[in-house]
């Protein structure tokens, strides 16, 4: 296979980038590679610091998109620390608990990068007691679903969530009186 960048020379380093399902792929040559950033010269060393950073840039040249809120994010700045936007993503890491509210909006596609496109971390259920703790977990969801509801008055789905509440409450409190 040629190299994507330069058409000459045979292409000896793959990157495949998955976002939200999407897989991106570019064949480079070596020199191209270095030339690109694609990776770090010989006498760099790379660090967990250059791993954990690289996970934040969505702006190399390969699978660049053009992006309306790219100016936006250059300008975004905590309050509190002052640091920006740019200086997170090329550090990796926050420099004050505020930043987290301040740039909450870029935080999900960083955490689907992250996490194999999940946003939300659900662990593992043990079996024996799955059942129990799956049907608390959707209560906890349902109620927090109804409250959406009924701030959006849509009374009727609540109505729907509130049976489906009380059907699970019951279930459990029946389960709870078959183990005394």
């Amino acid at each position: 296979m040629e190299c994507q960048e330069c058409q000459q020379n045979p292409a000896t380093l793959h990157f495949a980038q998955v976002i939200n399902g999407e897989k991106k792929e570019i064949h480079v040559c070596h020199q191209c590679a270095k030339e690109k950033g694609y990776i770090p010269p010989e006498d760099e060393s790379y660090s967990l610091h250059n791993l954990l950073s690289g996970l934040f840039q969505f702006d190399s040249d390969a699978f660049h998109t053009s992006s309306p809120h790219h100016s936006m994010e250059q300008d975004l700045q905590c309050e509190k620390c002052g640091m920006t936007y740019q200086e997170f993503t090329r550090i990796g890491k926050f420099g004050c608990a505020t930043c987290y509210e301040t740039f909450s909006s870029h935080l999900n596609p960083i955490f689907r990068r992250v996490h194999s496109g999940n946003t939300t971390h659900d662990g593992k259920v043990p079996k024996r007691v799955g059942a129990d703790i799956y049907e608390r977990k959707q209560l906890r969801n349902l109620k927090w679903k109804l409250q959406q509801l009924i701030a959006d008055e849509a009374f009727e789905e609540a109505a729907n969530i509130r049976d489906q509440i009380r059907q699970l409450e019951k279930n459990l409190n029946q389960k709870g009186e078959g183990d005394a």
